[in-house]
């Protein structure tokens, strides 16, 4: 029997196995947190404390600033020190909530609202949007405005993302082995909001023990099925991971729910489950501290607002001088020049390696190969739209379908000439979606 993939698509070095053997570790900050008041994709957030104001774990220290918003909550107890913009791993400069730390972890109460059976669906979509939850697999889509479609009863199936296909990640990998059952039971939530729906956890097959304890502990459950996907990156793409499980096809203009899916990731459901189930917003998410510079990788529990570098000496810093600190995976990932910068609700991983193979290799000609279109999930040809858009041929970038590029990076890994193609074609996106927004 064939195996559930989708066409393209590479295989690097994972490096899972630096951390995906060691447990979740709670960590506790101990300096000042910095809260952006914009995580997720949407409007900004709006403060609603004032500097002096004394803050609890758990308080909502910033409203939505619109539907397609999350509000943002502190995850210690403290002062807030000052409102300002503040860095990003990124690089972009965000206004933030600054709260001094006073290392009493108080928490406000967390309770539910209503038992679960009698809640309506608009009451658990609005404890959702309540609790700050977006998209944690790091495009920070805010949760309530996905699970709000025009014509709920034309969704078909629930998708829990688990294939985790980024290498040296392997938090959502500890999260299923750990917390199976919260992760379980954020999608039985969210197919409470869909009755025509059948739920989906999709893990790839590297992970056999997370596929038989997630299969052992819904058995008997008519509405979920485990499947296992192929090992191959980028798995875990909405695209290809809905065509993987259900064959049915998005493009760039659409939505998984324009094709019946709702997709959400494993920190998600989780977040879901707590938020409905005991009340708590999103104030902490996991985090794989890794690569081979790290002293001591692993999975931590991290609450937002905390500092990347205190998060780092938890690991015991580096064993050895890094050449790259990348916030994420090294495939999807950002560069970091400055860890004095806050973990986020989209921060998945903390990366840093020995070696900067990127900057090292000089790009050369294209000598026509065509690798780059084999790996392509999005079956357009990089090296053509890369060209496009280094020359700012922007009609022939449309033309050529350059939106679908999923920025994946398969077509830079795979090039043997070294050309910087997913970073050209990113570019140009990025100038046309700004134009779209104009």
């Amino acid at each position: 029997m064939a195996k559930l993939t989708f066409t393209g698509g590479i295989h690097p070095y994972d490096g899972k196995d630096m951390s995906k053997d060691k447990p979740i570790q709670d960590f506790l900050p101990r300096g000042e947190m910095v809260y952006p008041l914009s995580q997720h994709i949407g409007a900004p957030a709006k403060a609603i404390v004032a500097k002096g104001d004394r803050v609890l774990a758990g308080q909502k220290i910033a409203e939505a600033g619109g539907f397609v918003s999350a509000p943002v909550y502190a995850s210690v107890s403290g002062t807030v020190k000052t409102i300002e913009p503040r860095r990003v791993a990124a690089g972009d400069l965000l206004m933030s909530i600054v709260v001094e730390n006073d290392g009493l972890y108080e928490e406000i109460g967390f309770y539910p609202q209503a038992p679960l059976e009698k809640m309506s669906r608009e009451e658990i979509i609005d404890v959702i949007r309540e609790a700050g939850i977006v998209g944690m697999g790091g495009a920070g889509f805010p949760t309530h405005v996905k699970l709000s479609p025009k014509d709920p009863k034309k969704i078909d199936y629930v998708i829990a993302n688990c294939a985790e296909c980024e290498p040296y990640l392997t938090s959502d990998y500890r999260r299923m082995l750990e917390e199976p059952e919260k992760l379980i039971g954020g999608l039985r939530i969210i197919l409470g909001l869909f009755e025509n729906a059948q739920g989906i956890l999709a893990v790839e097959d590297n992970k056999p023990d997370c596929i038989a304890l997630l299969k052992q502990l819904t058995r008997g459950e008519a509405r979920i099925s485990v499947k296992a996907l192929k090992t191959k990156y980028p798995q875990g793409g909405e695209r290809q991971l809905i065509y993987a499980t259900t064959g049915r096809r998005i493009n760039s203009t659409m939505l998984p729910a324009d094709v019946g899916c709702i997709v959400n990731n494993v920190d998600t459901m989780v977040a879901v489950y707590r938020a409905v189930m005991e009340g708590r917003p999103l104030i902490e998410r996991i985090v794989t501290v890794t690569g081979d510079a790290v002293a001591k990788p692993r999975n931590y529990r991290v609450r937002t607002g905390s500092s990347y570098q205190e998060l780092l000496d938890a690991a015991g810093g580096f064993r050895t001088k890094p050449e790259k600190i990348i916030c994420g995976g090294p495939m999807m990932g950002v560069a970091m020049f400055d860890l004095n910068v806050p973990v986020t609700k989209t921060s998945t991983a903390l990366l840093g390696l020995t070696r900067d193979d990127v900057s090292a290799m000089e790009p050369g000609p294209c000598i026509n190969c065509g690798r780059c279109v084999e790996v392509c999930p999005g079956r357009v040809i990089p090296s053509r739209l890369a060209d496009y858009a280094e020359h700012f041929e922007e009609e022939a970038f449309l033309e050529n379908h350059g939106m679908e590029c999923c920025e994946c990076g398969c077509c830079s890994f795979i090039c043997p000439a070294r050309r910087p193609l997913t970073q050209e074609i990113k570019s140009m996106r990025k100038l046309q979606l700004a134009k779209r927004k104009k």
